[in-house]
């Protein structure tokens, strides 16, 4: 049975993006919201999404006014019936998704595939007692959906090679690049950027290089489009800690444990462009910017090394877990966050021994197990 027709449940910015990506990609795309107003004002994204993607030259006309023709309410889950996939796009509630899952269920028979678009939740939580289980995995975008190309396909212990193999197919048909992964926290990329700003801060409390000379450094010597401080103010301090919060419950590793200075930033009330003040400070939304000096070069080049070598550390690690093979690893930071090049890549590039030798180094200086070096990174090295 191949995917003709795709459900999505949960009409917010998210759901209205898959609605839209599906129909784009010839799917029958049903839209549900249990909220009346909710289920309209996705539909009218949708539509609105559709035309100003015809200004822009992403598509044309007639791409957009078939796509909006194959996009209907559904105001009862009984109306997804038929639907071969369904799509949850529901908040970040386990107890709300699993019940949700289970009505999905109900309404949509047993061949249907279920696949949440969770970001943060065990996939196998989720569905944990459901019938057919093995037709469940994860499908998650990334925001917003129309333009991020990144698709991780989550694999539960239960899920099927059917269910894996047509939801990766349906990912292509959208036009998006699915990577497959196993069920594990933060999946691929939320996993392996967390070195991202948690090293930068790391850098940040000993005090030596200021938040914004560590953000000019990522930039403009490694090539990221935003620095970790920039980010974390335009997505939220205090979302940032919960993140990082959320990773250190389901698993108290020590490379994962929260910065003070996150925590002291959201107990001060600084949690970034929406508070107006962060890292930086803001004016009507726009962010005031003096002169950073600049360090040396030898000190922007340790500011750099030491981030990235702790993302190819984390991606290690990952791999090294069956989370997904050092090749899909890298295409998901590229494809997920624009990242200039995979954490693996990064690691050829600097040298296996060279980034080994830089995690052991700090170890021994510091003492502190967070720079213990994955298994899979230390035989790189020995290669």
């Amino acid at each position: 049975m191949s995917v003709e027709r795709v459900g999505v449940a949960g009409a917010g910015t998210m759901g209205a993006g898959i609605a839209q990506v599906a129909a784009l990609g010839g799917f029958e795309t049903l839209l549900h919201d249990p909220d009346r107003d909710a289920l309209e004002t996705g539909l009218a994204r949708v539509r609105s999404a559709l035309a100003k993607g015809v200004s822009k030259g992403l598509w044309d006309e007639e791409d957009a006014e078939a796509a909006s023709a194959r996009v209907a309410g559904a105001r009862g889950l009984e109306d997804l019936t038929g639907c071969e996939l369904v799509v949850e796009a529901a908040p970040e509630d386990l107890r709300l998704k699993r019940s949700l899952f289970a009505r999905l269920r109900r309404a949509c028979g047993p061949d249907a595939i279920l696949a949440t678009n969770t970001s943060s939740l065990p996939v196998g939580e989720i569905a944990a007692g459901l019938p057919h289980a093995d037709l469940v995995c994860g499908m998650h975008f990334f925001n917003p959906p129309a333009l991020m190309r990144l698709v991780e396909v989550v694999a539960t212990g239960e899920s099927s090679s059917h269910a894996l193999a047509e939801v990766t197919e349906v990912a292509r048909r959208m036009g998006r690049e699915p990577v497959r992964c196993a069920d594990s926290p933060g999946f691929i990329v939320n996993r392996c950027n967390r070195p991202f700003a948690l090293e930068s801060l790391r850098i940040l409390g000993e005090g030596e290089v200021a938040h914004e000379q560590i953000d000019a450094i990522l930039r403009s010597e490694g090539g990221y489009p935003m620095g970790p401080f920039e980010l974390m103010d335009l997505i939220g301090i205090d979302v940032n800690l919960e993140v990082a919060r959320s990773f250190y419950r389901q698993r108290p590793e020590a490379r994962w444990q929260p910065h003070p200075i996150q925590e002291e930033m959201v107990a001060a009330g600084r949690l970034g462009r929406k508070s107006g003040r962060g890292f930086y400070e803001y004016a009507d939304g726009e962010r005031r910017d003096g002169d950073v000096a600049m360090p040396a070069a030898a000190e922007r080049r340790a500011v750099l090394e030491r981030v990235v070598c702790q993302l190819a550390n984390e991606a290690a690690f990952a791999a090294g877990e069956g989370v997904a093979p050092p090749d899909d690893i890298d295409a998901a930071m590229r494809l997920g966050l624009n990242h200039p090049r995979g954490p693996f890549e990064w690691a050829r590039e600097l040298g296996p021994g060279h980034v080994v030798a830089t995690l052991d180094g700090l170890r021994a200086a510091s003492g502190d197990e967070r720079y213990q070096v994955a298994p899979v990174l230390r035989e790189l090295a020995k290669r």
